[in-house]
């Protein structure tokens, strides 16, 4: 399995990996501590034999997709083992994920997520993954100092994952 994923700026990023870290710490959870994950968006989520072919199709997007602006306005929870913090899906993401699931829809021998495709998309940024629900509990007791923000996107990079390992990275 290999993602495309949207990066944040620096302060975005700080907001997220500071709730990250802080559902870790009180839930004794640290997959995505442990797995070097960074605040990300999940653009796509892409079935393949190597990544080999998939790093020209990504290699050709230089150019063709910008920076972005993003409203984060919630939490939510993917039961039974993931919170998150969601943007709305607004013309920008939108956009950026056709975009993306129109550079890697026809390449042989690899498969699209169905729950990363257009119309089909739950856009969120994963802040603790692999939670019991006591684990749970304790994740939304962290996050209920929640406030809506506004964020950008600065970066799309072509990861592994588990542990997380960016194999290209374009600055948008």
């Amino acid at each position: 399995m290999y993602l495309i994923s949207a990066y944040f700026d620096s302060n975005t990023n700080k907001i997220l990996q500071k709730y990250i870290d802080d559902i870790a710490a009180a839930s004794g959870n640290r997959f995505m501590v442990d797995n070097n994950v960074p605040p990300h968006l999940t653009l796509s989520a892409i079935e393949a034999k190597s990544v080999d072919v998939l790093v020209p199709a990504f290699e050709n997007l230089r150019g063709r997709i910008k920076a972005g602006e993003i409203e984060i306005v919630t939490i939510g929870q993917i039961m039974p083992k993931v919170i998150y913090a969601a943007p709305y899906l607004n013309s920008y993401l939108n956009e950026l994920s056709k975009s993306i699931y129109s550079t890697f829809a026809d390449i042989s021998e690899t498969t699209i997520s169905k729950y990363y495709r257009p119309l089909s998309w739950l856009p969120h940024i994963t802040l603790g993954k692999t939670l019991s629900s006591s684990q749970m509990q304790e994740a939304f007791k962290v996050t209920q100092d929640f406030k809506p923000f506004t964020g950008q996107i600065v970066k799309v990079g072509l990861a592994k994952v588990n542990p997380h390992e960016d194999v290209s990275v374009i600055e948008i």
